[in-house]
């Protein structure tokens, strides 16, 4: 079985900076790329920012200059780091991490439960 769990959301004043973090655990055989996206009500959920095994790092361009994301030297944790927040970064993010765990074939997509993060202006 394989988790991913988030942690660093919260609520801030328009800014201000968050440090988020999602950890990997279980039955893992390999880690690919990592990924935040987020989600606001009734919207689709976007991606924000992916780095790749080997580190290769893409953002969206709505973020580019505030968000910047990370991973551990282990590579199953990343880290995405907000600052100068605005009001419009209000959401739920979600990690996401690309994994070949020991008791499945092939690639499979995971979730975490998702953090808040609420700016207030």
């Amino acid at each position: 079985q394989v988790q991913l769990v988030e942690s660093g959301g919260d609520l801030v004043q328009a800014g201000g900076s968050l440090r988020l973090s999602c950890v990997a655990s279980g039955s893992i055989r390999i880690i690919n790329a990592m990924a935040w996206y987020r989600q606001v009500p009734e919207k689709q959920r976007t991606l924000v920012a992916r780095v790749s095994r080997g580190g290769s790092v893409s953002l969206a361009d709505s973020v580019k200059g505030r968000f910047t994301i990370s991973r551990d030297s282990a590579g199953n944790t990343v880290y995405l780091q907000i600052n100068n927040l605005t009001p419009e970064d209000t959401a739920v993010y979600y990690c996401n991490a690309n994994i070949i765990p020991w008791s499945l074939g092939g690639t499979h997509d995971y979730w975490g439960q998702g953090t808040q993060v609420t700016v207030s202006s």
